[in-house]
């Protein structure tokens, strides 16, 4: 299973650590997936849109 946020899609980052001689490590940095429910829904999210959507629930109550 890929680990992606079901809401925005965002994925893992790829890239390269550099030491002081400027030899290249590979670098993989992975998303805060949580699961949580979205509009009813049981979703994998990322923290962000964990964070976004309950703005948007209290805002649309108050």
């Amino acid at each position: 299973m890929a680990r992606n946020c079901d809401v925005c899609g965002r994925g893992a980052l790829r890239g390269n650590v550099r030491s002081h001689s400027n030899v290249a490590s590979k670098k993989h940095r992975k998303v805060n997936l949580q699961m949580a429910v979205i509009a009813g829904e049981r979703v994998k999210a990322c923290t962000s849109c964990i964070k976004t959507a309950s703005k948007q629930m209290a805002k649309s109550i108050a």
